[in-house]
Parts: C-alpha cells; sequence; structure tokens
C-alpha cells in the first residue's frame, strides 16, 4: 500500500517539502504544499519533524564495528590507565573466558590518559591474565598492546623482524600496523553465522544514528575468511531481508593475486543490486596520526625519531592501482600522511597515464595531512575525497604537535578541495569513532572539537547544507549512485531519516545532540526512539 509522509519539514537536497509518498521502496511524489486529501494511502504523520534522506556513511568498517560491539568498549574508559586496567579486570571477571578464548577490546587512546604519558604495555596486560592472551586495539586500529601470552602463542620474541609496513616493540607488548598481521593466524575464527550476527548488530547500531548506507570495508577484518564467505554473509541477510542497511564494499586486498582472483570472478566495481554492491579497491596507505605511524615527508614534530612509514611500496601502490584502473575498478585508498599521500597520487597518475577512463572516481580515504601543491594535484587528477570531519573531535588537539604548524595550515582541506569541483563525502571510519553523523555534521560545520577546541582552519568550515549533503548527495556520488539515492526525489530510493530538530536552525555547536527519531529503508521503518 502506497504510504503518505505528512506534516513535517524536509530537506529534499535541493530545497524544502512539506510532505512525499512511498510505494514499493520509492519516492512517488514530493509535495512542496500540504495536499488537501490523499486516498487510498497509508497516513503517517512526522509531526513536525525534520526529514532529510538517509545518512551513508562513505568509509566505515561494518564488519569491525559489529565484532568491536562484542569486546571490551575501551573508548569509555580511558581517562587513564588504571580506570582502563579496572574496568578490563572487572570485564574479564564479568565474562566467562574459557581456555583458548582471546579477551579482546579495542579504543584505547594514550593521550587522554591523565596519570601517565604512555600507551599501555604488555607488563601491565600480563597483570590481568598469564593463561589467556589479551589484544587490546588502539582507537586507531593502527596500533595494539598484547600480554606475553600472545607473544608466545605467535612465537614472537625480541629477533622477530617486523613485516614491511609494521613495527614491533617487543618489551612493550606493542604491535603496530602490518605487524599486527603475525598474530592474526592465532585469533579463532567466526563462521559465518556469526559473520552474520555482527553484520546485523552495527547495522542495527548504524540505524540508530540516522544511517541508511555504509561504504564499508570488511575483508581486512578476518584476513583467513575468504572473500567468498564475507559477501556471501552479506547476501544471506539481504535475502532474508534483514538486512537494514545497503552496503557498497571497499574491497580491501593486499596482494595482486588475490585481488585478480577477485576480479576475474566478477566482481568490478558496481556488481551487486541495491542492497549489496562492490564498490572500489581499497587499499590501506599508511597508519595513523595518534599513532605517529602516518607517512610524513618529514620528521614528527613531537618525535622526531620517526616520519611513520607506508604500508606498500611505490612498485606495490602501482601494481594494484593500474591493475584496478585497467580492470575497471574505482580505488580508494587511504592516506593520512603527505609522505603517503605522494605515492597514491603519483600512482593514480600513473595508471591513467597507462589507461585513461573519464569517470573513475578514484579517491582518496581520510585525505587529512596535505601540502599545497598536493592539493593542486588532487584537483586536477579530480580525486574523489572520503573526508571524516569527526576526526576533527580529537586531531584539533594534537594535528599542530604531531606535523608543526607550517604543515598542519594546508591540511583538512576539504573545503577547499570542495570549492575546487572535487565530490567530498563524509563518514567515521567506524569503530575508530562512532558512526555518529550528526557529530560529524557538527565538526564539519565548526571546524571545533566537540568540547569547543578550535576552530582548526576555520574558512575549512562547511555550511549545514554542504555538511548534510557530504553525509547525503556526496555519498552517494561516491558510490556512483547520485542518480536514485541520497536526495528525497521522485524516482528515488525511500531511505530518510527522521530528526526531532532542524539541524539549518540549531546552534551550530548542538547538532550533535539532535535526537534521531526514526529511521526508514525503502520506506520501511529500521529504527524508531
Amino acid at each position: 500500500m502506497k504510504k503518505f509522509f505528512h506534516n513535517a519539514n524536509i530537506y529534499t537536497g535541493q530545497g524544502f517539502a512539506k510532505a512525499f509518498t512511498v510505494e514499493n521502496g520509492y519516492f512517488t511524489n514530493i509535495f512542496y504544499d500540504e495536499p488537501a486529501d490523499m486516498q487510498d494511502c497509508e497516513k503517517i504523520d512526522l509531526q513536525g519533524a525534520f526529514v532529510c534522506a538517509g545518512f551513508n556513511d562513505s568509509h566505515m568498517h561494518l564488519l569491525n564495528f559489529g565484532q568491536s560491539l562484542r569486546m571490551a568498549k575501551l573508548n569509555e574508559h580511558t581517562g587513564s590507565l588504571s580506570e582502563m586496567m579496572a574496568y578490563m579486570k572487572e570485564f574479564i571477571e564479568d565474562n566467562d573466558f574459557r581456555p583458548g578464548s582471546w579477551i579482546r577490546g579495542r579504543g584505547w587512546n594514550q593521550d587522554y590518559f591523565e596519570d601517565v604519558h604512555r600507551m599501555p604495555e604488555r607488563l601491565d596486560l600480563d597483570q590481568l591474565s598469564g593463561d589467556l592472551p589479551i589484544m587490546l586495539t588502539r582507537a586507531c586500529g593502527h596500533c595494539c598492546a598484547v600480554n606475553s601470552k600472545v607473544f608466545e602463542i605467535a612465537h614472537i620474541d625480541k629477533d622477530t623482524a617486523a613485516p614491511l609496513g609494521g613495527a614491533i616493540d617487543y618489551e612493550k607488548g606493542l604491535l603496530y600496523d602490518n605487524a599486527m598481521d603475525l598474530i592474526e593466524p592465532y585469533i579463532p575464527l567466526p563462521d559465518k553465522e556469526e559473520l552474520k550476527q555482527m553484520i546485523l548488530a552495527g547495522a542495527a547500531a548504524l540505524n540508530g544514528y540516522g544511517i541508511t548506507s555504509c561504504q564499508s570495508d570488511d575483508y581486512c577484518v578476518f584476513r583467513e575468511i575468504p572473500f567468498e564467505t564475507v559477501n556471501e554473509a552479506f547476501k544471506e541477510l539481504a535475502a532474508e531481508g534483514r538486512l537494514s542497511v545497503r552496503v557498497f564494499e571497499q574491497s580491501n586486498f593486499t596482494e595482486l593475486g588475490e585481488f585478480s582472483r577477485f576480479v576475474q570472478a566478477g566482481n568490478i566495481t558496481g556488481a551487486g543490486d541495491e542492497h549489496f554492491k562492490i564498490g572500489p579497491l581499497k587499499l590501506l596507505g599508511d597508519g595513523s596520526l595518534g599513532g605517529r605511524t602516518a607517512h610524513l615527508s618529514r620528521p614528527y614534530a613531537d618525535d622526531p625519531s620517526t616520519q611513520g612509514f607506508s604500508l606498500f611500496s611505490d612498485e606495490q601502490f602501482n601494481e594494484m592501482i593500474s591493475y584496478a584502473n585497467r580492470h575497471g575498478m574505482s580505488v580508494a585508498v587511504h592516506a593520512i600522511g603527505d609522505a603517503c599521500l605522494d605515492k597514491v597520487l603519483n600512482a593514480i597518475d600513473k595508471a591513467l597515464k597507462e589507461c585513461p577512463r573519464e569517470d573513475r572516481r578514484h579517491g582518496i580515504v581520510h585525505c587529512q595531512i596535505s601540502r599545497k601543491d598536493q592539493l593542486e594535484r588532487m584537483i586536477a587528477l579530480k580525486t574523489h575525497i572520503y573526508a571524516q570531519s569527526i576526526f576533527l573531535d580529537y586531531d584539533n588537539h594534537i594535528v599542530e604537535k604531531r606535523v608543526g604548524k607550517d604543515l598542519a595550515a594546508t591540511s583538512y582541506s576539504w573545503k577547499t578541495l570542495k570549492d575546487h569541483g572535487l565530490s567530498v563525502s563524509n563518514g567515521s571510519d567506524a569503530p575508530v569513532e562512532l558512526p555518529d553523523a550528526l557529530r560529524g555534521i557538527e565538526c564539519a560545520v565548526t571546524r571545533t572539537s566537540i568540547d569547543g577546541t578550535g576552530p582548526y582552519l576555520a574558512d575549512q568550515a562547511f555550511s549545514v547544507k554542504e555538511a548534510i549533503d557530504s553525509f547525503t548527495v556526496e555519498s552517494a556520488v561516491a558510490s556512483f549512485e547520485e542518480s536514485f539515492k541520497g536526495r528525497i526525489k521522485e524516482g528515488y530510493l525511500a531511505d530518510f531519516t527522521v530528526l526531532k530538530e532542524d539541524p539549518f536552525k540549531a546552534d551550530p555547536h548542538h547538532i550533535h545532540e539532535i535526537p534521531v527519531i526514526s529511521t526508514w529503508l525503502g520506506g520501511n521503518c529500521v529504527y524508531a526512539k
């Protein structure tokens, strides 16, 4: 039956309307004046609420986010190391960990510790358990602290060499980036049903934030599980009518052999249906700013002993990106440091010269630390920008300390890139941050942290319209879906979010406090407060 949604303030992506109808999962009529009468419709009174297209998180890790909901939630207990340790002790006591189980947690950030100025270390974790392996991952996902039992199980000692793009601090029990792969084979793997439960948990949480679509990097979560199994989990949930977000899979691979097998099996950008599609090749180019593993062109201002590192060589970047470009795939490459960004732009430029393509939408994920010459180069290459405005909440406190005043002055310059014609979508990188689109919108508009720190480069602020569009219209552009997603428009998918207040009229510093009343996918309610 046709549904008639009325009595609302509806931001369509182009203007404002009063009501709309939905039939068979699509918007069928948009009304700019409240119609007098509607026959043969289910009438839904939105009671004056604000409505916009459903939020589309253009870069996150849905499977990893769902997995993290089962772990110790260290982001909620990082005021101090002692607080985190007390929480972990309680977490272990409250859970029945069987022999062979791994104790996992995620979300710590040493910059928030008030009692010490260091990362958690192996001897700290040994106090929690000497019998069970413990792995506690930093909020950024680019570093983890482990206890001695992990090193014993994984046969890592002080002489173990770190792989390319990784580092091991044996004494402190810290593994960085690609070195974390050394312990992955020893962690028990979930079966397909467990994968589905993680996806469902993550999707339900996304709906609570008003999110109806996500562009998700999932193959890297369990490297030992074939991509076919992950795809099957998503497709089965969709066929069962249980997948409450639309997924555009940012396909993460680290070597050409497996990636070429993926492509030869018909997995190219756009393959799939409206519930689950294959997206771009996703490459993880370098580390994180918080962990000082993002690859800079100069030493870190607050630690001159390091410049971070890239996770691929120039040859690997060239090989992977050229292959994707030749075979009709877009690429989305994580690049936080400017030295890594140089490598990625060189590889994209080389690939396009070898095999020119008009509508390729190759993109830079994060695009944080950048120089003026790199901004000009991205404009010339017409790259898509996958921004995470929510990162400003934390990075406002550290960016100048980490990279110095000169480099900070040309970084996180997403407004400049947008003004020069590039499409700039927005996301959260969950579980690095919570997938809270409204917090991301606020940070994009204010350029401050939620606590008011900043503004950082106030001239890079988005208008409220630009910020909402970055989570709707522009995210649809990132996934080649702008002709049927991201707006409230006739013929478009009826994915929309209902908010209690109008972000256009709210105090910009309180946008994150606006409640999500309900979330609708294809005209069906998937979340109600």
